[in-house]
């Protein structure tokens, strides 16, 4: 029986729920180990003086003091281009941006030492906001661009034309593990890291690099991630490589945890993004003709920007399939710590812009964005190649639409809505449905691979290493499943290992939802060369107890723990049997697997290619209740339908699902992330950054799947952590959707995050034009405020 498709339960679930998990900081303390700390940049911009470190050198407990002189490689890095310093040398980009290591036999004399440090530095100008970067011309890497058509014609031709500039705000990851580290030195300047990192290589690249090392020296280890969502891709290797150097200084364990307030403060975030478009519709809604200018908040370094800013340009396309398009991406630089990848990698911005016009169109139209929607929904024959040339294989979007809009009723509910907003004076409601197309793969080719390596012992048990991270998502299990379903024994017979370096060498980071894909692909490989020696053996040994059958290894059948030839399935040998046989006949039972995605290239000097493997696609329906007086929002039911192709593990893909909504509605609605004017950020705890809480859950909570086979996938399954974290887009649709009911004749405009404060703008800013308060002339482009990354005075 096939254990792919069943609900086994996540392997950690029990060891998460009785405590039993180990985390980094869980790790016993050594009896020489020292514990590690760092002070940074008070300013957001500067130039350093002068340093001072002989008052704290002296306080009792203090192991040492490390600074950029200290070592010993090279002082700069980065994951595409290398302008990142792990310490300060003369200047500092932004607040927090290490100056100085510290060392400390315990934590009271680190808490000393960091207030005793003495920095001198001159502050600079700071550059806090996308329009001030424009203004300065400070942009990190060059302008990326994808065209078709003849957008020029499109926009001068147009039956009808809309402008405007919409604001998308970042997002902090809020995992629960802060950034970890644990470095234990070995001989020969040898180390070994226990990093929370979602990419063990990055980090063993970093360090090596950073000191001086080769990285057969360095040996990453990672067992579980207590959260990541792109986090912990880039930025573990600052932390893993600042304990690194204490540890190959002081010849002892270096531990070093972020505490949560400055894991807030000083790491990178999801990247505000500030576009601006122009497009040309029909008097159906049919768009003719796009331009976007996409502009993303970068920070102080490069770190992804450069892959983020390219997903969300082919993901401004989203579900749509737009004739004439030009659409041109800059990644500012400001003094904030580099942004980083965050579940969507840059999708959820490009295709907000999209579904943002979508809307718009249907208020000028005076339709139903679900009209619209459907109008420039891609084709199935025809009007079904993206901007960027990649044909939409598989379409299951029209199919998604029409299932989702009768399950959930979106039409009668629709005249509800309506009915309810034109007699309420205390509150309003709206509706939307929004979709996502997100493609699948590494848009930068040679990231699309992945080894693994399984043994198989002489019991029958099994251990499988690949390059995936396990940070919740439940890929361990997934592999785990697969490497049983090949084998057809219990998975319980198997164990996925701890992520090494030292077993899995040069792997991708666990990002892109590729992680099953890849390192499940790999896992496979390794079992099918294993169960090719192991069907030799048993091919030899039923010919051998029966005359005149003959070795046939292909009539070689594995099945619930079993093995037998398919013309004598009733002669069977077990599997552990048979692995006991394959290791007295001299064969291998350990194989190491590799696996490469095939049929993706992309060109970002045309803008042209095919940069994913397939598409996950799904839609969402939500429906929202909004104070008037207050501007709150309740969330009052969702519908999602998902295409996820055939489910490794519904149970896993079912919480992924509701969980990336969850989150995405918490970008889109609630997680404000507020700086005052010197670049200080003021949100960064529980208490001040809200993320989505249980009440903010609706009761009526509706998650299906269609039926839909990806051939071109592992077990025709598809990959499921990121797609739907943009339908919780549609819960943001759904709130400028109810803005309509006050807006008059003009047309909502509305910022990302829409929280209660930015609601409450749009209704008393609309309410202020119907009383001839304000004039229309007036009109910004969403309420700008400080979601930016702007200052707050």
């Amino acid at each position: 029986m096939s254990v792919v498709g069943r609900n086994i339960p996540h392997d950690s679930a029990k060891g998460h729920v009785t405590g039993e998990s180990v985390y980094i900081d869980d790790m016993p303390f050594q009896a020489n180990e020292v514990v590690v700390d760092f002070v940074g940049s008070p300013v957001a911009h500067g130039k350093i003086r002068s340093l001072d470190l002989e008052a704290a050198g002296k306080i009792p407990g203090v192991v040492g003091l490390y600074t950029y002189r200290d070592l010993g490689g090279i002082n700069k890095f980065g994951p595409i281009l290398q302008d990142e310093v792990l310490l300060c040398e003369e200047h500092t980009s932004f607040i927090g941006e290490p100056i100085v290591v510290i060392a400390a036999e315990n934590y009271k004399a680190l808490k000393a030492a960091k207030k005793a440090v003495k920095i001198d530095i001159e502050e600079m100008r700071p550059i806090l906001t996308v329009d001030d970067a424009i203004a300065a011309n400070e942009y990190i890497d060059k302008t990326y661009e994808i065209r078709r058509g003849d957008i020029d014609g499109a926009l001068k031709n147009a039956d009808h034309l809309l402008e405007g500039t919409i604001y998308m705000g970042g997002q902090d990851h809020f995992y629960l593990e802060s950034h970890a580290a644990l470095v234990y030195p070995g001989e020969h300047n040898q180390i070994v890291i226990h990093s929370s990192t979602q990419n063990t290589t990055e980090v063993q690249q970093v360090a090596a690099r950073v000191l001086g090392l080769k990285q057969s020296q360095v040996v990453v280890v990672t067992k579980r991630l207590g959260g990541g969502f792109g986090g912990k891709e880039c930025q573990a290797s600052h932390v893993a490589t600042m304990a690194a150097l204490v540890a190959l200084k002081t010849k002892r364990p270096a531990r070093m945890i972020y505490n949560k307030d400055d894991d807030m403060k000083f790491t990178g975030k999801r990247h505000p993004f500030q576009n601006k478009y122009s497009v040309a519709f029909d008097n159906e809604g049919r768009i003719q003709g796009m331009r976007l200018h996409l502009y993303a908040d970068g920070g102080a370094a490069n770190d992804l920007s450069t892959a983020v800013l390219g997903r969300a340009m082919t993901h401004s396309d989203n579900a749509y399939f737009v004739p004439h398009v030009e659409i041109i991406g800059k990644i500012c630089r400001t003094n904030f710590p580099p942004n980083t990848a965050f579940r969507g990698f840059g999708g959820p911005q490009g295709i907000c812009t999209i579904e943002n016009i979508i809307e718009e169109i249907a208020a000028y139209l005076h339709k139903d964005s679900l009209e619209v929607r459907l109008i420039n929904l891609y084709g199935l024959e025809d009007r079904n190649t993206t901007p960027y040339g990649q044909i939409v294989a598989n379409n299951t979007l029209p199919k998604i639409f029409e299932q989702l809009v009768q399950t959930s009723q979106y039409q009668q509910r629709m005249v509800q809505v309506r009915a309810f907003n034109s007699t309420s004076t205390t509150h309003m409601k709206g509706i939307a449905i929004t979709p996502v197309k997100f493609g699948i793969s590494f848009t930068t080719k040679f990231l699309n691979q992945a080894n693994a390596l399984v043994n198989v012992y002489l019991d029958g048990s099994v251990q499988v290493s690949t390059g995936a991270i396990e940070m919740g998502q439940g890929v361990n299990t997934n592999i785990k499943m697969l490497v049983a379903d090949e084998f057809s024994i219990d998975p319980d017979n198997v164990i996925v290992m701890p992520t090494t370096t030292e077993k899995c060498n040069n792997t991708s980071a666990t990002a892109a939802s590729a992680a099953t894909d890849l390192n499940g692909s790999a896992a496979v490989d390794a079992c099918q060369k294993i169960k090719k020696n192991l069907a030799e053996c048993a091919a030899a040994y039923f010919a051998s107890k029966e005359i005149g059958i003959g070795a046939f290894p292909d009539r070689i059948v594995f099945d619930n723990g079993f093995v037998y030839d398919s013309r004598r399935p009733s002669n069977k040998v077990s599997f552990e049997n048979l692995v006991g046989m394959a290791y007295r006949d001299r064969r291998s039972t350990g194989e190491r697997g590799y696996y490469a995605t095939k049929g993706v290239d992309f060109d970002w000097d045309k803008g042209q290619g095919t940069p994913f493997l397939y598409y996950t696609m799904g839609a969402a329906v939500s429906e929202v209740l909004i104070d008037r007086f207050t501007g709150q929002l309740k969330l009052q039911r969702v519908d999602i339908l998902m295409d996820v192709g055939k489910s490794i593990n519904p149970g896993i893909n079912m919480g992924q699902v509701v969980g990336a909504f969850v989150q995405g509605m918490g970008w889109a609605t609630m997680e404000e992330l507020r700086y005052d004017a010197k670049g200080h950020l003021l949100a960064h705890s529980p208490t001040t950054y809200k993320i989505p809480n249980i009440m903010d859950i609706p009761d009526d909570f509706f998650v299906n799947f269609i039926d839909n086979d990806c051939v071109l996938n592992v077990r025709g399954s598809k990959a499921v952590g990121e797609p739907p974290f943009v339908l919780g887009l549609s819960v943001w649709a759904a709130v400028k959707s109810a803005l309509l009911s006050v807006s008059g004749d003009e047309i909502p405009r509305l910022a990302l995050p829409a929280t209660g404060e930015e609601i409450l703008s749009r209704i008393t800013f609309y309410d202020k034009i119907s009383r001839n308060e304000i004039t229309p002339e007036q009109v910004t482009n969403g309420a700008k405020r400080s979601i930016q990354a702007a200052a707050v005075s």
